[in-house]
């Protein structure tokens, strides 16, 4: 645990002061909710201790390659954790967890195993929550200023599309999120039909 609390001090001083400061989403905030998040998911779905341990890695740095870059940032992370948890004698196979739980954020989701599916739900556990209009809107945020999307009309089209393609893979996440976000679909259905000129 205590080589786990110096990584975290680490790669939260990385995000800090590496990440573009526009990632009105994607920013340290968005990292430090995940390990929020994640702590209810170990204990929802029974992760063993070893597990556990790993996941709260993976969450830690899933998006730490946004310090990199913004294109293909998972493969960037993944250099990134590799680097980072090497430096650290962490075992080889230890290393190749955290790389696959990087890398199974990267959307459209596809998770392998139970650790991966809950590291997709933890990353976009916002979709079912009563905060989600709140964290879109940072989201909408960052995209214009990538020039990504144009305007309100555009992205509201791109949510429905995005929540009704979207999964959750947990039990607790189908239980406890997934009814929520069927209410976001329904709202967001409701503006863009009262924005149809």
């Amino acid at each position: 645990m205590k080589v786990y609390v110096k990584l975290k001090k680490e790669v939260l001083g990385i995000l800090n002061t590496k990440l573009p400061k526009n990632l009105y989403y994607h920013g340290i905030h968005h990292t430090k909710d995940a390990l929020d998040v994640c702590e209810i998911y170990l204990t929802e779905e029974k992760v063993k201790e070893e597990d556990a341990y790993l996941l709260r890695i993976g969450v830690l740095m899933h998006d730490i390659g946004f310090t990199l870059s913004i294109e293909n940032h998972e493969v960037r992370g993944v250099e990134m954790a590799e680097e980072l948890m090497s430096k650290e004698k962490f075992d080889p196979n230890d290393i190749e967890v955290v790389k696959h739980l990087i890398m199974a954020t990267q959307v459209p989701q596809n998770p392998k195993n139970h650790l991966e599916k809950i590291i997709c739900d933890v990353d976009l556990d916002y979709l079912g929550r009563s905060d989600f209009y709140a964290i879109s809107e940072q989201l909408y945020k960052e995209l214009v200023a990538y020039n990504n999307i144009k305007n309100k009309k555009e992205w509201n089209k791109a949510q429905i599309k995005f929540l009704e393609n979207h999964k959750f893979h947990t039990d607790f996440a189908k239980k406890n999120r997934q009814p929520q976000k069927r209410k976001r679909i329904a709202e967001l259905k409701e503006l863009v039909k009262g924005n149809e000129f």
